[in-house]
């Protein structure tokens, strides 16, 4: 227990009985059933597809009915189960959002994993919902009232996208192929045979895309530095776009940012416009942005990359523009001037610009997040919220079947309490 009487790690699971919903592709959840078991929770899972059984297959119960008829069936589970805890990934899949509303409901706790928010080397457990629907304080008073020590380095993860693409492609599969046990399950990507091809696809364009972009960065950190502003793309079904910003898509983001862009930035500067290393597979941005730049007439201003090293490009440049990414909390550790276009739980005043996307480029030097602020909030958003791991590859000095090392994560009372709930329906 830590000093507030809040189990730390695995120990704030025992005496628990804990539901299981849809995890991260791959084996992930299974093996946090059996840490969670271990530390004495007990364990129910439900799949929703052949990708879920896949990598669940024994000890789980399958819904294999329609969405509107999930919130009955979820509480009539928790009620048999005497369930008092929910743990999922990404709150905003169609099951979960049901999900997230019944657990309001009935008064449990909902603790949502995701990607980490610092990365590399770290994924996300935050009670309550996460990104925009984050519960932590936006109120920086808050956090300069904290007095967290800066936590200490990572176990380093290395590189997961090869482990993460296999298990895509292996879920998709899966799910494609039992699609006739679960006929009713809508997905936030088409479960179709064909959905394992882009990450195929993915894997090759990788090595392409490093040859091709060799030398870019040595004049990004050279002859630009200082010069540019940074875009770094959003998944193009990430939630982030579709629920959490006023953008119908990735590319009426990009055409808006362009346009602002050209319109407003000081004449010599540039536009680096990055894309989602996870979604290599899936789109190519490069006609759009070339043909938008071509309009506004700024083509030799604006640049399009994918698999530049994103710490020396967030060091050297002037500002960064983005919708809600994880790249923002990494901004902030570097001291880059950031304009976040969504919603975002690190969007306050003294760390993020709160102007308009017109302004920032010519205010950004001046707009640098506060070092003692951000040292603050990283510490608070480590400690309550972040799990040195991966949720596609355990490490080798991880804790039980997960490879996660959960010791250092303690979150706060009532990050498992009703007052989540309470917090939510305040819109905190």
């Amino acid at each position: 227990m830590d000093d507030a009487g809040v189990g730390v790690g695995l120990n704030q699971f025992r005496g628990r009985r804990v539901l299981l919903l849809q995890g991260p592709v791959g084996p992930f959840f299974r093996r946090l059933a059996r840490d969670l078991r271990a530390a004495g929770a007990a364990v129910e899972k439900v799949n929703f597809n052949g990708g879920d059984w896949l990598f669940y297959p024994r000890g789980a119960r399958s819904y294999r009915g329609r969405l509107d008829g999930f919130a009955d069936y979820l509480r009539k589970l928790v009620r048999e189960r005497r369930i008092d805890t929910m743990l999922l990934y990404g709150d905003c899949r169609p099951v979960h959002r049901i999900a997230r509303s019944v657990a309001a409901e009935l008064g449990l706790p909902v603790g949502v994993f995701e990607e980490g928010y610092v990365r590399p080397d770290y994924v996300t457990l935050e009670w309550g919902g996460v990104n925009g629907y984050s519960t932590l304080p936006k109120d920086p008073e808050f956090y300069l009232r904290q007095e967290f020590d800066a936590p200490g380095p990572p176990q380093r993860v290395g590189n997961t996208f090869y482990a993460a693409a296999l298990w895509a492609v292996l879920y998709y599969l899966a799910a494609a192929v039992a699609r006739p046990w679960f006929p009713h399950y809508q997905h936030h990507r088409p479960l179709v045979l064909a959905e394992a091809w882009p990450w195929l696809r993915g894997a090759w364009r990788k090595v392409i895309y490093g040859v091709r972009e060799r030398g870019l960065l040595a004049r990004f950190a050279g002859e630009l530095s200082g010069r540019y502003f940074l875009v770094p793309l959003q998944l193009y079904v990430d939630a982030q776009i579709r629920v959490h910003s006023p953008f119908d898509s990735v590319a009426e983001f990009i055409s808006g940012v362009i346009a602002s862009f050209a319109g407003h930035a000081p004449p010599d500067t540039h536009l680096i416009v990055k894309h989602h290393p996870f979604d290599r597979g899936y789109n190519d941005y490069g006609s759009l942005i070339a043909e938008e730049a071509r309009r506004q007439g700024i083509g030799d201003r604006v640049h399009y990359v994918h698999d530049l090293h994103l710490p020396t490009l967030l060091r050297h440049a002037r500002g960064v523009v983005l919708v809600n990414s994880t790249v923002g909390m990494s901004a902030l550790f570097h001291g880059a001037p950031l304009k976040v276009c969504g919603s975002a739980n690190y969007d306050m005043p003294g760390l993020v610009y709160q102007g308009t996307l017109d302004d920032f480029w010519h205010e950004a030097e001046g707009s640098r997040p506060d070092p003692n602020l951000h040292r603050r909030f990283r510490a608070f958003l480590i400690r309550a919220t972040q799990i040195n791991g991966s949720f596609y590859r355990r490490m080798k000095q991880g804790e039980g079947a997960s490879g996660l090392r959960w010791a250092e994560m303690s979150p706060p009372p009532w990050f498992r309490t009703g007052h989540v709930q309470e917090l939510e329906r305040k819109g905190a």
